[in-house]
C-alpha cells in the first residue's frame, strides 16, 4: 500500500519546526504531528496580564551563530541586544562584592579542573574543591545551566557546551516561544493534539499509530524529548532499542520558571538580578523587571526545580517569596503576586527541561543523531554535539535530519526510476 506521506515529523518543537522549514522547500509530501494543542514544545510564550512571558527558553544564546537570528530578522521581529545582568547581585544584597568575586573565581577554577576530570571519572562533582567555600554556589550555577546535579553530569559534555558558547545572549521582546511557533511553514500539513502511540516498521516505510488512526510514511523524523524517547508512552520497534538506550543516558534536567507580578511601589529596578542564597545549591535566581516588564522572572535549577514537581507551584512561589523577602525585606510581599509558572517536569509530552549527558556517555549524542535504515531519523537538542540545551541547537538538528531524509528519499526515487 502506498504511504500517505513521504515524511512524517513527530513533534512540533523547535527541532520539528526546523525540519518542517527545510522539507517545505522540497518536493516531499510532509505532515507534522504534535501531541499538544500548540506548537513550540519547550519554547512557549504565554500572554498573561498583557505581557509576553516565556515559560520555556527565552534567550537567543550565542547570538553570533544562532540560526534564529536570521529567522527573526526575516520576520521583522525586534531583538534586544543588551548584556544580561546575570552574575551581578543587585546592590550586593546578601552577597558582598568580595564574596561575588571569590564565588566567580571558584566557578572558573571548577570549570578549569573539569579538563582533568573528563579523562578519569568524567563526573563533574569530582572537580569540586574538597570542602570548598563556594561549592554550593558552583552546584547552583551549574544546575541553572545544565539542569543536573554534578554527581550525574558528564564533565566532558559540560565542557563541550561551555567551550562552544559565547557571551552574546539576546532576547525577543515579543517572546522567543512566539517566534518559534510562528516560524512553522503555513504550506505544510499539521495535526495538533495528535499523539503518536506506536511506531511500526512496514515494507515501504513505517506506520505511525494514533488514536485517530494509522498514518503511513516512507520515513519519519522523531523530534521528541529524550524522556519521551526513553519512556513507555511511545512504543517503538525493538530495532530502535539502541536509540532508546542512548536517550536514557541523556536524561532531561530539571529547570522551572516562576513569574511574580510587581504591583505598586517596590524597590525593584529594571534589568537587575539577585541570587537568593548563594551558599545554598537549592536557591533561586531572580531576574527583575526583564525588558522593563513589571515582573520578576524566577529561575529554579537542578536542586530547587524539584519543588515544582514534588510539592507544586504554591510551594515554589512561597520558596521564592521567602528568598526575596530575606534580601529586600518582608514589605515586598505586599507588592508581589504569583502570576505564572512552568511545570516541565510534570508534562507527559516533554518530561523535563533539556538534556545532559551522564558521566561517560558524551558519545550518546552522536549515537542518537544517527538514522535507522533510511526510515527513522532523529532530531532535537539532545542530538546536537555542542549546542544541546538550546533552541537553536534544536532548530539546527531538525534541519540536519531533514537534509538526511531528502538525500535518502531522492536517492531512493532515482534508483527506482533506473530499474
Amino acid at each position: 500500500m502506498k504511504p500517505d506521506f513521504d515524511v512524517v515529523i513527530v513533534g512540533g518543537g523547535a527541532a520539528g519546526i526546523g525540519a518542517a522549514r527545510r522539507l517545505a522547500a522540497s518536493n516531499l509530501s510532509t505532515l507534522l504531528l504534535e501531541a499538544q494543542s500548540r506548537l513550540g514544545g519547550r519554547a512557549w510564550t504565554q500572554q498573561i496580564a498583557g505581557l509576553p512571558l516565556d515559560l520555556g527558553c527565552g534567550w537567543l544564546h550565542s547570538a553570533e551563530k544562532n540560526s534564529w537570528m536570521e529567522i527573526a530578522k526575516a520576520s521583522g521581529v525586534a531583538l534586544d541586544r543588551r548584556r544580561a545582568a546575570w552574575g551581578i547581585q543587585y546592590r550586593d544584597l546578601g552577597f558582598s562584592a568580595a564574596e561575588q568575586s571569590r564565588a566567580r573565581r571558584a566557578l572558573d577554577d571548577w570549570t578549569q579542573r573539569l579538563t582533568a576530570v573528563r579523562d578519569t571519572s568524567d563526573r563533574a562533582a569530582d572537580a569540586l574543591e574538597p570542602q570548598g567555600e563556594w561549592n554550593e554556589y558552583v552546584r547552583a550555577i551549574a544546575g541553572f545551566i545544565s539542569g543536573a546535579r554534578l554527581e550525574q553530569l558528564s564533565a566532558t559534555d559540560y565542557l563541550a557546551y561551555d567551550e562552544a558558547s559565547t557571551d552574546s545572549n539576546w532576547r525577543t521582546p515579543s517572546g522567543l516561544g512566539a517566534l518559534v511557533a510562528r516560524s512553522f511553514p503555513e504550506s505544510m500539513a499539521l495535526r495538533l493534539a495528535t499523539v503518536v502511540e506506536r511506531l511500526r516498521l512496514a515494507p515501504e516505510g513505517m506506520m505511525l499509530e494514533t488514536p485517530a488512526g494509522a498514518i503511513g510514511a516512507r520515513a519519519c523524523i522523531l523530534c521528541v524529548s529524550t524522556a519521551v524517547l526513553a519512556g513507555d508512552a511511545l512504543e517503538l520497534p525493538a530495532e530502535l532499542d539502541p536509540w532508546r538506550d542512548a536517550a536514557r543516558t541523556l536524561p532531561l534536567g530539571r529547570n522551572e520558571k516562576l513569574f511574580l507580578e510587581i504591583n505598586g511601589a517596590a524597590p525593584f529596578e529594571n534589568e537587575t538580578q539577585v541570587i537568593g542564597s548563594p551558599r545554598d545549591a537549592s536557591t533561586a535566581s531572580c531576574y527583575i523587571r526583564p525588558l522593563g516588564m513589571p515582573v520578576i522572572e524566577c529561575f529554579l535549577g537542578a536542586h530547587s526545580a524539584h519543588i515544582v514537581e514534588e510539592q507544586g507551584t504554591s510551594a515554589a512561589f512561597a520558596f521564592v517569596l521567602d528568598q526575596l523577602a530575606a534580601l529586600f525585606g518582608s514589605r515586598i510581599r505586599t507588592c508581589l503576586r504569583p502570576l505564572a509558572s512552568s511545570s516541565w517536569g510534570r508534562s507527559p509530552f516533554i518530561g523535563g527541561a533539556y538534556s545532559y549527558a551522564l558521566p561517560g556517555h558524551r558519545a550518546a549524542r552522536q549515537q542518537l543523531a544517527q538514522p535507522f535504515d533510511q526510515r527513522v531519523y532523529f532530531a532535537g537538542e539532545a542530538t546536537s554535539a555542542e549546542q544541546f540545551s538550546t533552541v537553536h541547537g534544536a532548530l539546527d538538528s531538525g534541519a540536519r535530519a531533514a537534509d538526511e531524509v531528502i538525500e535518502a528519499l531522492t536517492r531512493s526515487r532515482a534508483a527506482q526510476r533506473m530499474r
